[in-house]
């Protein structure tokens, strides 16, 4: 058995279906949503804030944002805020879900998925293991655009 070659595009996982309809500069622009949904979700107080890129390996979506929250008020309050940065950059939210216990809320805004969880929840659903397939993608200001933003 030999080592695959770095530069190969790894399969779609069996029984999933390849888009084929969105094209590269479509997954660059959701991912400035995704990058853009991750910075405001952590000036928003969540943490351990993760973006993964699975163009190419989900039927569904480009990618998926993933953090912990608080409490399910400020999740909620989240959600919104997100829903609004996503809107401002014409990606409009197709679909909110909490579930009944307020610990974990999912905004689809169909090329961008986010999972907002109470820790505890998203360590249960382990996410980030289910799509390790994915890249994971660098998202945080650096500091001296932070200090620019804050002049």
């Amino acid at each position: 058995m030999t080592a695959a070659s770095p530069n190969k595009k790894k399969p779609a996982r069996a029984g999933t279906r390849v888009r084929t309809d969105v094209s590269r500069d479509d997954v660059e622009r959701h991912r400035e949503v995704a990058i853009a949904v991750a910075r405001e979700a952590a000036r928003s107080k969540c943490t351990d804030v993760t973006i993964l890129e699975v163009a190419g390996l989900s039927p569904v979506c480009d990618h998926i944002v993933i953090a912990s929250g608080t409490s399910s008020r400020q999740m909620k309050s989240v959600a919104d805020d997100l829903a609004d940065v996503a809107k401002a950059m014409s990606m409009s939210a197709w679909r909110r879900a909490i579930d009944t216990g307020g610990s974990w809320i999912v905004v689809d805004l169909v090329h961008v998925v986010v999972h907002l969880f109470e820790p505890g929840q998203r360590e249960y659903y382990d996410i980030e293991g289910l799509w390790r397939d994915g890249a994971v993608i660098p998202w945080a200001e650096s500091p001296s655009a932070k200090g620019r933003a804050a002049s």
